[in-house]
């Protein structure tokens, strides 16, 4: 398995993880390098974007994902459209 994941959760997975009450964070569309100190799980509401990892992975995400970083992946962010996502670290 990468150390990103996407998924499509039902409503009733939203719900349960409380994702209506993280915090909110968004984008314009830019690239940039990331690193992630801790695991983010975070759902997005609106935008596009691709991902490429320091080892070569690569994932896309948008609208209505769910995606997960493990900790310790570092990335290229490529925001193609405006990003909007709640988020938890942890």
């Amino acid at each position: 398995m990468g150390r990103v994941k996407v998924e499509k959760p039902g409503k009733e997975r939203l719900e349960q993880l409380g994702v209506d009450r993280w915090s909110k964070w968004e984008c314009d569309v830019k690239k940039f390098d990331w690193e992630y100190d801790e695991k983010e799980q975070f759902y997005v509401l609106e935008g596009r974007v691709s991902v490429r990892t320091d080892d070569g992975e690569e994932a896309e995400f948008g609208k209505g994902d769910f995606v997960t970083f493990s900790q310790g992946v570092k990335c290229t962010w490529d925001v193609k459209e405006k990003i909007k996502k709640l988020y938890r670290f942890g």
